[in-house]
């Protein structure tokens, strides 16, 4: 393993940050107004999202199961040490991003799994958004009452 060192100067200050060069591919999931940006590298199973373990950042256990889902449907969970960065939307299209980014970095690492992920329907991305409201209504489709005389 080669470590590299880089100097930074912050604050009229040297600081040494290290950075090691290991195999780390990154990957892109969206969702709604979601992206989750991931990092995966083979190791203990170690799951972070946005800094915090993944039972910490999503609350529920229906959020952890969606996020979760290419692993358990893979059998994987456990094999790869995982970082997602999140940002946008709520934490329903979060899970979705982070299943889809998820889903695309197993496909791409191992070409066997194809088959699995896309008879669950894992690598395709949901395109569903927030209808725009239009102008004259009060929402998307709702209409104002209507008054005939």
């Amino acid at each position: 393993m080669q470590v590299r060192f880089t100097l930074i100067q912050h604050n009229n200050q040297k600081l040494q940050r290290s950075s090691f060069n290991m195999a780390q591919e990154n990957y892109i999931g969206r969702r709604k107004t979601s992206t989750a940006r991931l990092y995966i590298k083979n190791g203990s199973g170690s799951f972070i999202i946005n800094g915090k373990p993944i039972e910490e950042y999503f609350k529920t256990q229906a959020r952890i199961n969606i996020a979760k889902l290419p692993l358990e449907v893979t059998e994987l969970d456990g094999k790869y040490d995982i970082k997602i960065t999140v940002r946008g939307g709520g934490v329903t299209g979060q899970a979705g991003a982070v299943s889809l980014a998820i889903a695309r970095a197993l496909d791409d690492l191992n070409e066997d799994l194809h088959s699995v992920l896309k008879e669950n329907g894992l690598l395709t991305r949901d395109d569903r958004m927030v209808e725009r409201k239009k102008y004259g209504q009060p929402k998307a489709r709702k209409k104002f009452q209507f008054s005939k005389r």
